[in-house]
């Protein structure tokens, strides 16, 4: 069920944190587990909004939030990435409770996570936000890879990385450039870029699984006596003979032009649908030549 993590903690879009903290804080005290203990609705109410604090009281989490809904922003954030940076028990400590830490209170309702074995709770240093990013890539560059410039904001400064695409990446398909997300508030590893790859539509070219189809258009001569044709690859053209009776719409194959090998798949094919060019206008001779044709039965 979507949610509204403003809605949750009673704020506008436009508050700012200090009034999200205040309206945590208020929330936070009436719902706390030590003070309704064995109340499932108040731990479930405590739950929903310690998670809209979580995302609504970080930068990053909430500038997402807010560009990419509530749906959106579950698509691209786990829960382990929403509680990444929170520390409960400051939290706890600063409303002033006592009894159970803001580590255990975490532990029991969210999964664990951030706990030790035996219960105590070793912290290593909390990895930094990961950032989202849609990268636009040429067809031809997908499909064969290489290099890419990406510029991207960190720090307040503009870094430019080059980044390397391996052949035969899809629309909907993630790279991942460790180390240039977001810094860690605690000294720990920095988060890591997602480049998330939309391939651009090609003129020429277009892809099914490994194999890659386009269209040759042959004279009409050619397709009832024969030709040689110029096919276009990615790389390069190549010259294939087209035998005599060729029908429109037959496929010739290039065997090992489509998608280049990868890891445990072999190297796709190309496929080329023949067209065959009818002629728009024709002169006198060639009229007359076709009427020949026609009254021998062609």
């Amino acid at each position: 069920m979507a949610k509204d993590y403003y809605a949750v903690l009673g704020v506008d879009k436009t508050a700012g944190a200090d009034q999200i903290k205040k309206a945590y804080r208020k929330l936070a005290i009436k719902y706390h587990p030590d003070k309704n203990p064995d109340n499932k609705q108040a731990e479930e109410r405590f739950k929903e909004i310690t998670e809209a604090y979580a995302v609504l009281s970080d930068a990053e989490k909430k500038k997402q939030y807010d560009q990419f809904g509530d749906a959106g922003f579950h698509q691209r954030f786990s829960q382990e990435d929403i509680f990444r940076n929170v520390d409960l028990g400051d939290i706890f400590r600063e409303f002033g409770f006592g009894g159970r830490g803001g580590d255990d209170i975490f532990s029991q309702m969210f999964g664990g996570a951030g706990a030790g074995h035996g219960g105590r709770h070793h912290r290593r240093p909390a990895k930094g936000q990961d950032y989202l990013m849609r990268l636009s890539l040429p067809f031809r560059q997908a499909i064969l890879g290489g290099e890419r410039r990406v510029d991207i904001e960190r720090n307040g400064q503009t870094e430019h990385l080059q980044v390397r695409i391996p052949p035969g990446v899809e629309s909907g398909q993630k790279l991942r450039v460790p180390g240039k997300g977001g810094d860690s508030p605690a000294g720990g590893p920095a988060g890591d870029l997602l480049l998330e790859i939309q391939v651009l539509d090609d003129a020429r070219f277009r892809r099914e699984g490994s194999d890659l189809h386009t269209t040759v258009r042959i004279p009409f001569t050619g397709a009832c006596l024969g030709t040689t044709v110029e096919i276009e690859t990615l790389e390069e053209a190549k010259r294939v003979k087209v035998k005599a009776g060729m029908q429109g719409g037959s496929k010739i194959r290039l065997k090992g032009f489509g998608v280049p090998a990868r890891t445990g798949q072999s190297a796709g094919d190309l496929y080329a649908t023949i067209e065959i060019a009818v002629p728009k206008d024709l002169d006198s001779a060639q009229e007359a030549l076709l009427e020949q044709l026609k009254d021998s039965g062609l």
